[in-house]
């Protein structure tokens, strides 16, 4: 079986390295990562095992037919990624394994063979060659896009939970994603503009604003059709504050990694996507558009 993984970064190479000894694996990564992957590479510690990994791993990708095509890059990337590289793309399944809403409704400008891809795992860099496992937060799902299930769904889930990382197939992928959205949108900026780990978002006046939160992103799924796995947004906020956060406590947000390296966040995709949406919906969305804006200013911020 023949696997690119496109946009690889801390999430990309991990599963990169995880298939390696199941699959012909080819990452496409920035230059440093690349560069350090091919000299030393790839270390894994913690929840997905310690090891170190060896597979091609370069700036750009080869010419030849894969049978899944995985893009694993922040969605900020998803369009220049398509652009770049859709001439491969052929018969493969393409998996989006990204955060946010929208990736899948971009790749499908691309090619029709889509697979929405979720993953609840935390991730952190401690070197250009060098991840650590911190957090898993449930299990990866995936599906065709927007839904239904076939046997390239099958086999991608029978290759993931053989190479160690617990995953299952569902026909409701879009669900599962929107699912992942509210928990990031939710936990990611506020925890980010604060700069504390999850654990701390328990305190009372952090959970005011987490309600809010997720009681706009109900309203807005539910006009949007989506039928979300816990039905109300009081049912997910207790699942939220006595399983999601207990089993993330120590963890501190992609978006605050990102913050603190001065990068763009995901903010458009998540809390920014669900004031868009609310918007053409009539509904209002205060909270979401408060740390939207909180997030974009930090952003310039590291910009300056």
């Amino acid at each position: 079986m023949k696997i690119a993984v496109l946009g690889a970064g801390a999430v990309g190479l991990s599963i990169a390295a995880r298939l390696s000894s199941l699959a012909d694996i080819h990452a496409v990564s920035r230059p440093r990562h690349a560069d350090a992957v091919t000299r030393l590479g790839l270390r894994l510690t913690g929840l997905w095992g310690d090891g170190t990994y060896f597979f091609p791993c370069t700036t750009d990708l080869p010419d030849a037919e894969y049978d899944y095509i995985l893009i694993t890059s922040k969605a900020t990337q998803t369009r220049e990624i398509c652009e770049q590289f859709h001439d491969r793309f052929g018969d493969a399944a393409v998996v989006s394994i990204q955060n946010g809403i929208g990736n899948e409704e971009i790749i499908s400008e691309y090619t029709d063979n889509i697979i929405g891809g979720m993953i609840i795992t935390g991730f952190e860099w401690r070197g250009d060659a060098d991840i650590h496992i911190s957090v898993i937060g449930g299990e990866a799902q995936f599906g065709l896009f927007p839904d239904g299930c076939d046997e390239r769904v099958a086999t991608l889930v029978r290759l993931f939970e053989k190479a160690g990382i617990v995953a299952t197939a569902t026909d409701a992928i879009r669900s599962a994603i929107w699912g992942k959205t509210i928990y990031n949108a939710a936990l990611n900026p506020l925890g980010a503009v604060m700069g504390v780990a999850y654990g701390a978002l328990l305190n009372p006046y952090a959970w005011e604003v987490i309600t809010d939160i997720v009681e706009e992103a109900y309203a807005v799924a539910d006009a949007e059709g989506i039928t979300l796995k816990y039905p109300t947004a009081d049912a997910y906020l207790n699942y939220l504050h006595d399983k999601q956060i207990p089993a993330t406590y120590q963890h501190h947000s992609s978006m605050y990694q990102a913050l603190s390296a001065g990068k763009r966040t995901e903010i458009d995709v998540m809390n920014g996507a669900l004031v868009t949406k609310g918007a053409s919906h009539g509904i209002p969305t205060p909270a979401n558009m408060f740390i939207t804006r909180l997030i974009r200013f930090r952003e310039t911020l590291g910009d300056s």
